[in-house]
């Protein structure tokens, strides 16, 4: 009996520790606010006429909650980052002129994030050209999206994955005439025409990230933010294919270098590096290995005929 209660007790302890998992504190409270904020339309009852209005939600309040639940906020209740007062609805109007969070109000000073060198993110950005080219308005939630940041460089993640991540967060406002120009007065220039010195420019885009060109190398970061001036931008294209590749020390820094697929004696020749036409690619290898073993097998035949007729 005594070994049933204690089976049961950890059975319950351990579905305890899943639930926790599961359902952090404050998902609950934050249903309310997706009810609304996932969707084009939402109603309320006027207490002015009392009936029911509808109206569309404003693009930039529309969140996706799926992509809440797998960022790194995702244990937070709303009301921890927006004030108390968003609980009544409809909100009061002078709750929208509540500063914003930044991340070092948050994680600065702590020793629990200290792994991720929010310090040194802020003393980057402060250098960058989007700091100093803007007022204090421009802060982190300008590039990354509090509700649905996920750490991208982290995990177990392919570095197909982390290129498109990262990118995107530059595309969203250099592609987008509307967010660009909240930031700018100037109009928004076309990308594949500021890169027309790069040889298939797309395909760049979808391989390395803008950050490996366009960011001052600090080797001791993650991810680098002093994002510098375009002028100042890598352009010589030995700097990347090389056997001494800056690569290395940023996109493939903490990533398994058996994912770009190079052969045994590439590996270990070029160390790991990128080289123009000295990488292998994994679909080539078979290819060559099943012509090669065709060509094979066609001396052997040819061989035995001769043998034979002989």
């Amino acid at each position: 009996m005594l070994l049933l209660l204690l089976i049961f007790s950890v059975s319950a302890s351990a579905q305890l520790l899943v639930d926790m998992e599961a359902e952090p504190a404050g998902i609950e409270s934050n249903q309310t606010c997706f009810e609304c904020h996932t969707n084009q339309i939402y109603s309320y009852e006027n207490d002015w006429t009392g009936e029911i209005e509808r109206k569309a939600m404003n693009p930039n309040f529309i969140l996706d909650s799926t992509a809440f639940h797998q960022g790194v906020h995702r244990h937070f209740a709303c009301t921890d980052c927006h004030s108390p007062d968003y609980e009544s609805f409809p909100h009061p109007s002078e709750a929208r002129l509540e500063p914003m969070y930044s991340c070092i109000d948050c994680h600065g000073g702590d020793d629990t994030y200290a792994q991720y060198q929010f310090e040194l993110i802020e003393e980057e950005f402060s250098k960058s050209v989007h700091a100093t080219h803007n007022d204090e308005n421009f802060d982190c939630w300008m590039c990354h999206d509090p509700h649905a940041y996920k750490a991208m460089t982290r995990g177990n993640f392919k570095i197909t994955e982390i290129v498109q991540n990262h990118n995107q967060t530059c595309i969203s406002c250099h592609n987008d005439p509307i967010q660009f120009k909240l930031v700018s007065d100037s109009l928004r220039p076309d990308l594949a025409v500021v890169h027309d010195f790069i040889p298939n420019y797309n395909l760049h885009l979808k391989s390395v990230r803008c950050i490996e060109c366009h960011t001052s190398q600090e080797d001791t970061m993650w991810v680098a933010h002093q994002i510098l001036e375009k002028d100042l931008a890598v352009k010589k294209c030995v700097d990347c294919h090389s056997s001494n590749t800056m690569l290395m020390a940023s996109l493939y820094k903490y990533q398994n270098l058996e994912a770009r697929q190079d052969g045994f004696l590439n590996a270990v020749i070029l160390n790991n590096s990128y080289v123009i036409g000295a990488n292998r690619n994994y679909i080539f290898n078979i290819i060559s290995i099943v012509l090669f073993g065709f060509a094979l097998l066609a001396i052997a035949i040819h061989v035995y005929f001769r043998f034979k007729n002989r």
